[in-house]
């Protein structure tokens, strides 16, 4: 058996596809005048009528070659043998009608006494013989290709009309076996569809492991995509390869093949009005000038970058310690730089480099400096408190005696929120940097020194935006760590836009120095209802107790170490109005110049010796409001 296997699958590889058409040409010449003499020989007193009848000897050459000519016509030779399935086999039956008629027409006109019985038997022979030897020979071709290939015996889960057309499509296949259908359908399962049983769900681990199973089709093309997504990674975890079939339309492009997520404003989900940006001109204090934006590849320092360059300045130097943020701010840019004439310096390296800070302020005339870079991720600064520290208070500071060794006109802070009360490194960080700036602020005779302190920005690398809609692509579930947790939100642009701002109102005549800018960012928003309508935006329903056949879940997971319920924007009470009705400025206390310079001094020597819990002591020292996680007290 093997060597006849072998003898055909080298005769097969050696034909050509014109004479394989040759092949079954000869077959629909041949099969019409042999389906003849059968449907004679099949008639009771066959063989006396087959002997009275030397008519047929001139029939049979006819028919074959009208056979032939027919067959030519409807294309039935073209036809491959692993595509003959129902539109071809409905071509075999109009083949078989015609030459059903023509037949008779030629017996009627040639012999006497031939039985319609006997026409009858010959049109459902020939079509019955033409269609069985295609399917014969298919079969055989298919033992022949399956020599020594790897078999994929696969389930497909689903047997709507798109399952059955696959397993039509498969069984002509070399290498992959459909062996069942697997379907959530009570009125399916049990019985068989397209020769294959369907099962329900819960005999998939069964059926896997009596028929070694190693892949599953998802043929649910009207399923939403989060379904989807849940079952694959169900399907995954019992070790099988999940893959889906895309609906038609999607195949003819009536719909995404990917991402299904409908695009999401960021501002939406303010909960109030964005801030007027007509009202955001600062022309005069920055065109013409040199800015540097430390943190130039960020979020928050990308935006700035491009809202500067609208007010022409003469020079932006993008300071950044990540090479690949740097390369994609610097591209992003020039073209719109080359438009405004303004010269892009580029510059790799840390804030906490001071021979590079002072380096670069002076080299290039720095005039005004926004300092953005900080390491913000509340749970990784958590867990890197001394890395955290280091970038953000002590980078700070660096950065900001070059300004004042440079005479840079102007130095603004980037803060945050959670800055106010802080339960966590990242905070306490945070406002350690802004106790720097109040006090260079004190000490500096020409340098303005202020601060912006804003919430949650939309959008951002730390937002949960971006994670909300990563999560829900992959079908969820959206995780939450608190039901009840709120946030202050503003958008990339307000938060851009608020820095300038703030650059431009600080002046001598108003500000005694060291002033925190806030933006009136309205009520803050609860974060379950930002996940609540992400889902709903993207075309979803919330799964929960209420609707149990919703897409998407929201989990709640628990406050991460050092996260806040609530945030707060100020620390005191006394509040300032400026230009802006929408920005308000607050001054709060500061440390006096030597307990500051007692807090520094401890924490360069916790950082230099690696000690977490002698930082951790400077913040409990320093930083007043700072309410120490549990982890934290609990290590000590």
């Amino acid at each position: 058996m093997k060597h006849i296997r072998s003898a055909l699958f080298a005769l097969q590889s050696n034909l050509t596809r014109r004479n394989k058409q040759l092949i079954l040409l000869a077959l629909d010449i041949l099969l019409p005048p042999v389906a003849l003499v059968l449907s004679v020989l099949l008639m009771r007193n066959g063989g006396a009528m087959l002997r009275q009848m030397p008519q047929l000897s001139y029939i049979l050459p006819v028919i074959g070659i009208v056979g032939g000519v027919v067959a030519v016509r409807l294309g039935l030779p073209r036809i491959q043998l692993k595509s003959y399935e129902t539109s071809a086999m409905m071509r075999t039956g109009i083949y078989a009608a015609i030459m059903t008629l023509f037949t008779a027409l030629a017996l009627e006109l040639t012999t006497t006494g031939f039985p319609v019985a006997g026409i009858v038997i010959y049109g459902l022979m020939l079509f019955l013989a033409s269609a069985s030897v295609r399917i014969a020979m298919l079969n055989m071709l298919l033992w022949v290709l399956r020599q020594g290939q790897p078999k994929h015996r696969v389930v497909i889960y689903g047997a709507s009309t798109t399952g059955v057309q696959l397993a039509a499509a498969l069984r002509s296949h070399e290498r992959i076996v459909p062996v069942a259908f697997v379907d959530d359908n009570a009125a399916l399962q049990s019985t068989m569809v397209a020769g294959l049983r369907v099962l329900p769900p819960a005999d998939l681990e069964m059926l896997v492991a009596q028929f070694d199973i190693d892949r599953i089709i998802l043929a649910m093309p009207s399923v939403s995509r989060p379904k989807i997504a849940q079952l694959t990674r169900k399907l995954r975890d019992m070790g099988l390869k999940v893959q889906s079939l895309p609906s038609f339309s999607q195949l003819v492009g009536e719909e995404e093949l990917i991402d299904n997520l409908s695009p999401v404003a960021p501002g939406h989900f303010l909960g109030r009005d964005p801030v007027d940006q007509s009202l955001a001109r600062a022309e005069e204090v920055y065109r013409g000038q040199s800015v540097l934006v430390s943190g130039a590849g960020g979020s928050i320092g990308s935006e700035l970058c491009r809202q500067i360059l609208r007010y022409g300045p003469e020079r932006l130097v993008l300071y950044e310690v990540s090479e690949v943020a740097l390369y994609n701010v610097d591209r992003d840019l020039k073209e719109e730089a080359e438009r405004a004439g303004v010269e892009i310096i580029p510059v790799l390296g840390s804030v906490t480099d001071s021979r590079l800070t002072r380096i670069v302020l002076q080299k290039y005339s720095v005039n005004v400096v926004f300092h953005a870079a900080a390491y913000k991720h509340v749970p990784l600064v958590e867990m890197n408190p001394l890395a955290g520290l280091a970038n953000n208070v002590l980078g700070t500071r660096t950065m900001a005696d070059a300004a004042h060794e440079a005479g840079v006109g102007r130095f603004i802070l980037v803060s945050s929120d959670k800055a106010v009360r802080p339960t966590n490194v990242m905070g306490a960080s945070k406002r350690l940097a802004e106790l720097v700036i109040q006090d260079m602020a004190k000490r500096s005779g020409k340098t303005l020194f202020s601060m912006v302190r804003f919430g949650n920005v939309l959008g951002s690398s730390g937002s949960v935006i971006p994670l909300f809609k990563e999560q829900i692509a992959k079908g969820g579930p959206v995780t939450l760590t608190h039901e009840d947790v709120t946030r202050y939100f503003m958008t990339i642009s307000e938060a851009a836009q608020l820095v300038l701002l703030a650059g431009s109102f600080a002046d001598r005549e108003t500000s005694r120095g060291g002033d925190v800018f806030v933006l009136d960012m309205g009520k803050p928003v609860r974060i379950r209802d930002v996940a609540v309508q992400m889902i709903q935006t993207a075309g979803y329903s919330v799964r929960d107790e209420a609707h149990p056949d919703g897409d998407i879940e929201i989990v709640v997971t628990g406050l991460r170490p050092g996260e806040k319920l609530h945030e707060e924007l100020l620390i005191g009470e006394g509040q300032l109005t400026t230009q802006h009705s929408k920005i308000l400025r607050a001054h709060e206390e500061s440390l006096s110049e030597l307990e500051l310079a007692s807090a520094l001094r401890a924490l360069r020597s916790a950082i230099a010796t690696g000690d977490e819990d002698a930082a951790r002591q400077v913040i409990i020292a320093w930083v007043r409001g700072y309410q120490a996680p549990a982890h934290a007290t609990a290590a000590q």
